[in-house]
């Protein structure tokens, strides 16, 4: 007979074996690996001489931005350990802020002289991520021209949305503003949350109806109605917001579909003071954004990523 650390005290392979003379002493055998679904899953890396993720960032270039930037960056690499994460503004200039197609030349340059050197360095130079939530056309053209000047041959993946992860991102933005409640499960009221939400978005009617998926979601997060307007387009704040209170909402709230640095300083502040509501924050760097940035390379690249331990697998935007 024996236990699950060895055989019984007292039997005769326990009396012979034993170096012991004190019995009842269990010897203790190497605990088998664990298999199945609880399995700890081995770590995903980058593979060796895999594109360079550059991260494409909108808007005027300010420390605030390059912090943000830097941070998404800092979530993806801690997801894909060796992804060689790199930063270029749309409308960069010099060291401190370098341009996007300056970036991507480099990563050219660098991509040519490993297949030079016979390392197999096999893809495009690099995989463009844009940090948009949704799409911005004028913006997406003008990263596009960037890459052709660069002459680098990167591939530009999806903007991060529509996506359940931003809806997820959003309804945290507006908890954290006191704007609703953080889990609809818990069983109180929060006297400041709102009963309508304006989702503020740029680019256009596309971006409008992009963030209107997300709205969707996030929507059936918070159980209030959510709408989607266009933060860059004259009166539609105003016009949502009114649209919002004749159907019955009373406390609105701004909550932006936006990451930060796509938008001038003091738009939001404007465009909640002409709704009459306070807004959330835009998203910034929250690990979901990180996550999504992460899940378009990989899309791109052809790398599996692993769901986070206790976490929901993600997919890119389509």
């Amino acid at each position: 007979m024996s236990s699950p650390t060895g055989p019984a005290p007292g039997s005769p392979r326990f009396d012979d074996d034993s170096p012991s003379s004190a019995p009842g002493l269990p010897v203790r055998m190497p605990r088998p690996r664990q298999s199945g679904r609880h399995r700890k899953p081995e770590p995903v890396a980058a593979p060796e001489g895999a594109p360079a993720l550059v991260l494409a960032v909108p808007g005027t270039p300010t420390p605030a931005a390059r912090s943000l930037a830097e941070e998404v960056c800092s979530i993806a690499r801690s997801e894909l350990p060796g992804l060689d994460a790199r930063i270029g503004y749309v409308d960069g200039d010099g060291a401190d802020f370098p341009a996007l197609d300056a970036v991507l030349a480099q990563a050219g340059a660098e991509h040519k002289a490993r297949a030079a050197q016979g390392d197999g360095a096999a893809g495009p130079a690099a995989v463009v991520v844009p940090l948009l939530a949704g799409p911005d056309s004028s913006l997406l053209r003008r990263i596009r021209q960037a890459m052709m000047n660069s002459g680098s041959g990167a591939e530009l993946t999806d903007v991060l949305g529509p996506h359940p992860l931003l809806a997820e991102a959003l309804h945290v933005r507006l908890s954290e503003a006191g704007l609703a409640r953080a889990d609809r499960a818990r069983l109180f009221t929060v006297a400041t949350a709102a009963d309508g939400i304006i989702l503020a978005a740029v680019g256009g009617e596309e971006a409008v109806q992009a963030a209107g998926i997300t709205g969707m979601l996030l929507s059936a997060r918070l159980a209030v109605p959510v709408l989607a307007a266009a933060l860059d387009e004259d009166g539609a704040i105003s016009r949502t917001a009114e649209q919002l209170r004749t159907s019955g909402s009373q406390q609105l709230a701004l909550a932006p579909y936006l990451i930060g640095p796509e938008i001038s300083d003091g738009l939001l502040g404007a465009a909640a003071a002409e709704a009459g509501c306070a807004s959330a924050e835009a998203l910034g760097a929250y690990g979901a954004v990180g996550r999504l940035v992460l899940s378009n390379y990989a899309a791109a690249v052809g790398i599996t990523l692993r769901p986070a331990a206790g976490g929901p697998q993600y997919a890119p935007a389509r």
